[in-house]
């Protein structure tokens, strides 16, 4: 088992590739501590986890407070003793937005949640992880940060700035053994991106299937990347597999974006 006996905390636990990254979690040895600011949502993720002969525990918090990262440390601590990972992919998205003075406050509440919430989060684990000299940070940034687009601006800001704090953290924590890396993800095939394409095929009055071929056109491996794989590709981040892996990023995206 990928996992076996580790524990591991996953911020911004969602429909998308978060509760996937928790599940499979779980099935690959591990317990697993979730956070959240939608309560029912993860501890209906934890109830199937337990379900199927899994740990888990919910705990509902928002990562721009620093009270609730330290009360989600202290939960993982209280449970089960330690704390060996943790996966930051708490983030607020708002797409169609251009630069001007009206929209400073979404740059400012994204860089709160996906930026300062990620460093808070960090801050409360990481004392126990050098405690034990040995741990593994995963912070998810995402394709945007090579390939802007339009109107994500804050979004794109925020994870681009994940890339230089994991880069800089593995540098300062690396002589605890504690790694930090940041893959960047493409897109995710689950729940809220078939909402979204959904929701653009009929504004465009054309079959799903229509848009989202035109999506795979542009993917070598022929599909949009389905949320269980890409939690994979993750979750090898905080395994023993990788241990010599830190301050560096993976593209996961079906070779949509090749560097």
């Amino acid at each position: 088992m990928l996992l076996k006996d580790k524990v591991v905390i996953i911020t911004g636990v969602g429909p998308g590739m978060g509760c996937k990254m928790a599940t499979i979690a779980a099935a690959e040895g591990a317990s697993v501590v979730m956070s959240a600011r939608s309560a029912a949502f993860i501890d209906d993720v934890a109830a199937e986890i337990v379900a199927a002969g899994g740990q888990a525990i919910a705990v509902p918090s928002d990562v721009t407070n620093i009270e609730d990262c330290d009360r989600v440390a202290r939960v993982a601590i209280d449970a089960y003793g330690r704390i060996d990972g943790l996966v930051n992919s708490a983030f607020r998205f708002v797409g169609g937005l251009p630069f001007g003075r009206e929209a400073l406050p979404e740059w400012q509440a994204s860089l709160d949640v996906a930026l300062f919430g990620t460093l808070k989060m960090i801050d409360a684990v990481v004392p126990h992880m050098k405690a034990r000299r040995e741990g593994s940070i995963v912070n998810i940034s995402t394709r945007s940060t090579m390939q802007p687009l339009a109107g994500e601006g804050p979004y794109v800001t925020a994870k681009t700035a994940l890339l230089g704090v994991s880069r800089q953290l593995a540098m300062e924590f690396g002589p605890y053994n504690i790694r930090v890396n940041s893959p960047r993800m493409g897109w995710l095939w689950g729940d809220p991106v078939r909402s979204y394409l959904t929701a653009k095929a009929e504004k465009r009055g054309v079959p799903l299937d229509e848009v989202v071929a035109d999506i795979v056109r542009d993917i070598p491996l022929g599909v949009i990347p389905p949320d269980e794989e890409c939690a994979r590709s993750v979750l090898f981040f905080l395994s023993d597999y990788a241990r010599m892996v830190t301050g560096t990023s993976l593209d996961i995206n079906g070779g949509q974006f090749m560097m």
